[in-house]
């Protein structure tokens, strides 16, 4: 069985297969398999036609694959192989153009050149392009000519006119149908729609309605306000109708200035300065609108601007009183006396009718209180007595208004300074600290003071320092004025004590250079401290000489050492005078041969201040007691020392131990000079001796050249012990 490939077409049902082993007896029974077989397409087993039991759609399916096989009815063997065979389905013109885009929507701008492309469109059709025309399609425009055209192969959408005006027309519909078969008569077609819109551009200048116009501005309005507007109108919209509106001349362009509402587009007029009808009653401007964005291309429709004339008509009002100045400032003194004249403020009716004026101050808060004024002349004068250093400057209101309108009221700032006198003594310009150091040389500044003044500079910038000439000379501290409105405290003596006195107050004269000029006296208190070597203080309380030493621990222990060490020596020198003054006195020098071994028996003495390798008691004494002092109180008097107890003349009457017990209960009591002394370092050589002494001390019988100073205020007193010892071994000598 030969089979081929067969066409289908739309409207076709039927087709046959035929074999060549079929006699026509039927005896081969036809059978058909494959894509439709038994559903779509059906086959007569013994004829071999084949139906198609529904149309067929070729934009469906172009075309179904089978096989065909002729088999022996009585034994159903194949009589031949199966064939296999391919119908296509035919195409006809059963579909029409379609826009599967539209409606569209598009701009173009106004004034584009005839031939502007606005937009494509494009029409499917589903039937097959390769067989016949069915599915060539050409454009038409059946609405929107003479505006409009389309290319009936491309389907491009062009203008048709030339200049289209968006002013003229904005809005265009355009229908274009697509068509099959090429256009001929019994095609297919589909339409669609096309909406187009003109855009602006800049092609019309702004135009105001009216050449001349004339606007009523009254001579109160303020400064600053709006009084006018006015527009120039432009056909096109959006940018393109931006305009900005300018004075360009005419006598008003200093009175009065223009600005642009970009919502509105209105020239908004403004009051620069303010109008007085008395002076001019109108003005003349000269207004200019113009488009702020230009397109060059329609530079040729232009200018884009207009102007216009306006005329303000200024109108009369009754004002209120109109001060001479915008402000006053006036002057008094503080000691000034109550009802003492100001100054002076004047105000005039602006209007024709000159209306005399009445003066009052507002009296709103306390200041204005300070201050009266003449209703008639408008004269200011004092209502208290002021004080600059309280209150330096005074702001009130004045108003006036007119006698005939007491409603129209205008006011005035008036600011009354009030100037110094010198009224105020200086002081100082603190509480100050004063500290002065132990170890103070002589003219070292401890303190630099200023001073302040309440009054102005005028009156108190220049100050005098000194001391109160009033005292006597302070041997302590002096004090140098610097001419800088500055003074120096300055020490006049080497080395203070704080034992002995730990407070010094210093009077202090300060006077300003007003005139007159004041002042006043201020007392410094100089407190006495311990300082370190750098000047630093280390404290200011009284405290015990070896505290404030600063010495070390292991320095104290060594000295309360050697003070137990000497007070217990000194202990044992009064028991041995006692016991060498109850005993046999023994000649000292038995012979001659003997003289050495003698000497040797006695303790070593020292050679006196002579001899650098006795012992230094300097050492233990109080570092301020090294020179004899004259202390001062300079407001309060000092305490006394405690006197000292004189010897008597009679020497024989003395006893030694009690005369010692006495020597230490002074030394204890004394504030001024420690508890340290080397009296007991002295032995007791027993009574007289008419031989004389070996001792380094001088009997009474003759003047020592010895000098005793050396040993501070106890220097006289040693001398008299050393006279007294010389007695005494004279005594045990005999």
């Amino acid at each position: 069985m030969e089979l081929t490939a067969m066409s289908w077409k739309h409207e076709d049902h039927d087709r046959r297969l035929h074999s060549n082993s079929d006699k026509g007896d039927g005896s081969v029974k036809y059978i058909l398999t494959g894509e439709g077989a038994g559903t779509i397409f059906i086959i007569d087993d013994t004829t071999g036609d084949i139906h198609s039991t529904k149309s067929l759609d070729r934009e469906q399916k172009t075309h179904y694959v089978l096989h065909a096989q002729a088999i022996d009815r009585r034994t159903n063997k194949p009589l031949e192989p199966e064939s296999e065979f391919i119908i296509k389905v035919q195409d006809i013109n059963d579909n029409a153009p379609k826009f599967t885009d539209g409606p569209y929507i598009v701009t173009v701008p106004e004034m584009s050149e005839m031939g502007t492309s606005v937009l494509q469109v494009t029409a499917t059709d589903a039937d097959d392009p390769t067989y016949g025309n069915s599915a060539r399609v050409v454009y038409s425009i059946l609405q929107g000519q003479p505006y409009f055209s389309v290319d009936p192969k491309t389907g491009v959408i062009r203008t048709a006119l030339h200049n289209m005006d968006r002013e003229a027309r904005e809005h265009y519909s355009v229908v274009i149908q697509a068509k099959d078969m090429a256009g001929q008569v019994g095609g297919l077609s589909g339409s669609t729609t096309v909406n187009i819109t003109l855009t602006d551009v800049n092609d019309n200048p702004p135009r105001f309605p009216q050449k001349h116009y004339q606007l009523y501005v009254p001579e109160s309005a303020q400064v600053g306000s709006a009084v006018g507007k006015i527009k120039a109108n432009d056909a096109d919209t959006g940018s393109n109708a931006d305009m900005k509106y300018t004075i360009i001349n005419g006598d008003g362009s200093g009175v009065f200035s223009i600005s642009t509402d970009k919502e509105t587009r209105e020239g908004i007029l403004s009051l620069k300065k303010p109008l007085n009808y008395e002076k001019k009653k109108s003005y003349t401007l000269n207004i200019e609108g113009a488009n702020t964005h230009l397109d060059f291309r329609f530079s040729h429709l232009g200018p884009f601007k207009d102007v216009t004339m306006l005329k303000i008509i200024v109108g009369d009002v009754d004002e209120p009183p109109l001060f001479t100045m915008p402000s006053y400032v006036m002057e008094v003194y503080e000691n000034a006396k109550i009802g003492t004249p100001v100054g002076t403020v004047t105000a005039q009716d602006p209007d024709a009718a000159n209306s005399l004026v009445r003066y009052f101050i507002d009296h709103n808060t306390e200041e204005d209180r300070y201050f009266t004024i003449d209703a008639s002349t408008g004269t200011i004068k004092t209502a208290k007595i002021f004080d600059r250093e309280e209150t330096p400057w005074y702001n009130i209101t004045v108003a006036a208004s007119e006698i005939d309108n007491p409603g129209l009221v205008s006011h005035v700032p008036v600011g009354v300074r009030i100037l110094d006198v010198n009224d105020n003594p200086p002081e100082l310009a603190r509480d100050y600290d004063v500290v002065v150091c132990e170890n103070a040389k002589p003219g070292q500044v401890i303190q630099t003071i200023t001073a302040t003044d309440k009054d102005n500079s005028a009156n108190g910038a220049r100050f005098h320092f000194s001391l109160d000439e009033g005292l006597s000379l302070n041997p302590n501290f002096t004090l140098r004025n610097n001419e800088d409105n500055t003074a120096s405290i300055l020490t006049r003596r080497r080395r203070y004590s704080r034992t002995t006195q730990d407070t010094y107050y210093l009077p202090v004269l300060i006077s300003d250079g007003g005139v007159p000029p004041l002042s006043s006296s201020s007392t410094l208190t100089i407190r006495v401290c311990a300082c370190e070597r750098d000047g630093r203080v280390r404290t200011c309380h009284a405290e015990a000489f070896l505290s404030s030493a600063g010495l070390s621990t292991g320095a104290l222990i060594a000295i309360l050492l050697c003070i137990v060490i000497l007070l217990v020596f000194s202990l044992a020198i009064v028991v041995l005078f006692i016991t060498l003054r109850r005993s046999k006195k023994e000649p000292l020098i038995i012979s001659e041969e003997d003289v050495r071994e003698n000497v040797v028996t006695y303790d070593d003495e020292g050679g006196g201040e002579e001899d650098t390798e006795a012992f230094d008691i300097t050492a233990l004494r109080n570092p301020s007691a090294a020179e004899e002092l004259k202390y001062r109180r300079d407001v309060r008097p000092e305490a006394k020392p405690v006197s000292r107890h004189h010897l008597s003349s009679s020497l024989d009457s003395i006893d030694v131990q009690e005369f010692i017990k006495q020597r230490l209960a002074e030394a204890d009591l004394d504030p001024s000079v420690p508890p340290y002394d080397s009296l007991q370092t002295y032995a007791y050589e027993g009574h007289r001796s008419e031989a004389g002494s070996i001792s380094s001390l001088d009997s009474t019988t003759t003047h020592s050249d010895q000098d005793y100073n050396y040993l501070g205020d106890w220097g006289p007193e040693f001398k008299k012990l050393a006279e007294l010892y010389g007695e005494i071994e004279s005594e045990r000598t005999t």
